[in-house]
């Protein structure tokens, strides 16, 4: 299977990059490979050149290799079911198991055997149960004693072929050779009626035989003919086996299917039209259509080999499958149709909203969590108090910043100490939070898996949500270094007040202001100073110019207007202070939302971009959107 999806025109060169499986000429250029085949030879081109009824006499293998060729309209739309599946194989082997895609690999590799065979022959065989006169059937159409027939069963044990040559064609040697009919079971006849000529019809061993491999090989050679004759008889029309095991299986085939009451010489006239009107039920309710009143579908006849009632109309609708050469086409068609059929439960799902996909909202809710996990919005309010607590330190009075250098030092010697006391190992309080809350993490790559995967088919679900984990397996610790390389402003703001701890104290932006506030903050201690000597002066008995008033109103000024200082200071550094805390805050939020669309997002993306292209591969594969 694999070899099939791999398989590729000679004059191309394939390549699988992990995504799109592209396909490039030798040259380099971009366009259609080149129409030379190497398996043409001289006969394949000798073959070309001629035409049947106006349509061009080539191989199919440009079908299923993808190569260009001129074409007629209605052989279009199979060459490009023919290139999708084979695209859609390429690009999902390695997201689904080999079984699924197996039935389509075996599509692929009969249509190029088919491809390089003749279309000027078509193969019809000649399939039925025990004793229904299939062999008798074939014989009588062919005009010879071709088959063995008699009473012992089983009667035929390897297939037996019969060619009606067409005048200008060497011969059916290939086709027969690829349907396993031996040398000596082949026979060659010149067709009395022209429109006979190219066709192939090989009497199969039975299907219900008791012999060992008989079944096996009816099963094979039915995967290789172009169209089937199933011989049934007044006994053994309703047979579950041949609905349940073939018929039914087959529905799909209609068009190449012919399904023949025989031994109808022995039913009374009156019986015959009951028993077909009962036959035609039974194919209508395995699925198969007749091809009844001009429409496509399953040929339903009654006639007997051995009178030869009915076997001229038989002879005359296969005269009609050869001459048009189509058989071998719309076999592969209908293989196409079970095989993609088979695979839409993987490729489709029906829900009126259609995949989910990475939508905008999933995007903000996943880049949202990841913020939270780092914690941006915590360290843009610590950054912000940061910011205001420098401020109260540089535009704070004196007195205040000797209380608070106190009782730092005071806090900083009781958790020195409080571990000890405990009996706790030293320093475990202040050792490092994790930078990442990975619960937080985790759960956002949860839901954003689970929202990229809406809608889609469960193995390209599961493929979604595997590529998401896999991009988060090493994202927190990768977050965590890119975190720590920001500088101590980011740590200090993340982790507390762990960066003073540890003797590292931030470096902010200075603003002027204030050093002028804190030398206006020196100046009111000064006139308190002064205030408070000419006091002193005074109550010693000193000149005391200007009376008591004048000491006094310098230390209530000075004792006034600096902490009035201070609070006018700390209301101007509220702005600064939140623009401060804003920019650390979308600093760590676009330091996760990069990392995480790296990590996570992008193979999520390219993962459902994947989908999105063997979606696109299937619908064209299924026949177009009407059929997907």
């Amino acid at each position: 299977m694999t070899a099939v999806a791999a398989d590729v025109h000679a004059d191309d060169r394939t390549w699988d990059d992990g995504l799109i499986a592209r396909r490039a000429r030798p040259d380099g250029g971009s366009s259609a490979p080149a129409v030379t085949s190497p398996w043409e030879d001289a006969d394949h081109a000798r073959l070309r050149a001629r035409t049947f009824d106006g349509r061009w006499e080539g191989g199919w293998e440009d079908w299923a290799e993808g190569a260009t060729r001129p074409r007629a309209d209605g052989d279009d739309p199979l060459r490009e079911r023919l290139r999708a599946l084979r695209e859609l194989v390429g690009l999902s082997r390695t997201r689904l198991d080999g079984e699924v895609l197996a039935e389509a690999g075996r599509v692929l590799e009969e249509a190029a055997a088919r491809g390089r065979l003749s279309r000027t022959y078509t193969a019809v065989a000649v399939a039925g149960s025990t004793g229904s006169g299939k062999s008798t059937l074939f014989n009588t159409l062919a005009g010879f004693q071709l088959s063995e027939t008699g009473v012992r069963r089983p009667t035929t044990s390897v297939p037996v072929g019969c060619v009606w040559e067409a005048e200008w064609d060497a011969g059916a040697d290939g086709l027969l050779e690829r349907l396993g009919v031996p040398p000596r079971a082949r026979r060659r006849v010149q067709p009395r009626d022209p429109s006979l000529k190219g066709l192939v019809l090989v009497d199969l061993p039975d299907h219900d035989s008791a012999a060992p491999g008989h079944r096996e090989q009816v099963d094979r050679l039915l995967k290789l003919v172009d169209a089937v004759i199933w011989v049934t008889d007044p006994e053994k029309y309703a047979d579950a086996v041949l609905h349940e095991r073939y018929l039914r299986p087959l529905a799909g085939h209609a068009e190449v299917t012919f399904v023949v009451l025989n031994q109808v010489d022995r039913l009374p006239a009156d019986a015959v039209e009951v028993v077909m009107d009962d036959l035609r039920r039974r194919l209508d309710e395995d699925g198969m259509a007749l091809g009844e009143h001009g429409e496509p579908g399953a040929t339903v006849l009654a006639l007997s080999a051995l009178t030869g009632e009915g076997v001229d109309e038989l002879r005359r609708s296969l005269g009609a499958l050869a001459s048009r050469r189509r058989a071998a086409e719309l076999r592969m068609s209908a293989d196409v149709d079970g095989a993609v059929g088979r695979l839409r439960p993987v490729y489709m799902v029906d829900t009126p909203q259609g995949p989910a996909g990475l939508t905008e909202r999933a995007r903000e809710d996943f880049e949202d969590r990841l913020a939270a996990a780092v914690g941006a919005s915590a360290a843009g309010q610590t950054a912000e108090r940061l910011w205001l607590r420098h401020a109260e330190q540089a535009c704070g009075t004196p007195w205040a910043r000797l209380l608070r250098w106190y009782e730092t030092r005071r806090g900083c010697g009781e958790r020195a100490t409080a571990p000890a006391k405990a009996g706790e190992k030293a320093g475990e309080e202040c050792g490092d939070a994790p930078a990442v809350a990975r619960p937080v993490l985790a759960q956002a790559v949860r839901t954003l898996a689970d929202e990229a995967s809406v809608g889609l088919p469960r193995p390209w679900a599961k493929s979604v949500r595997d590529a998401a984990w896999r991009g988060a397996e090493g994202l927190p610790e990768a977050l965590e270094e890119a975190i720590a390389g920001l500088g101590d402003e980011t740590w200090e703001g993340t982790g507390g007040d762990g960066a003073r701890d540890a003797g590292r104290e931030p470096r902010l932006p200075r603003p002027r202001w204030w050093t002028a506030a804190a030398c206006a903050q020196w100046l009111m201690l000064a006139v308190q100073l002064l205030g408070l000597y000419l006091l002193v002066d005074l109550f010693a008995g000193g000149p005391g110019r200007g009376g008591v008033w004048l000491p006094v109103g310098l230390l209530a000024g000075g004792a006034t207007a600096g902490p009035l200082l201070a609070w006018c200071c700390r209301l101007a550094a509220r702005g600064p202070a939140r623009a401060y805390g804003m920019a650390k805050e979308h600093r760590l939020r676009r330091l996760a939302t990069g990392w995480g669309q790296a990590w996570v997002l992008e193979p999520v993306a390219a993962e459902l971009l994947r989908y999105r292209e063997v979606r696109e591969q299937y619908v064209i594969a299924a026949g177009g959107t009407d059929r997907a």
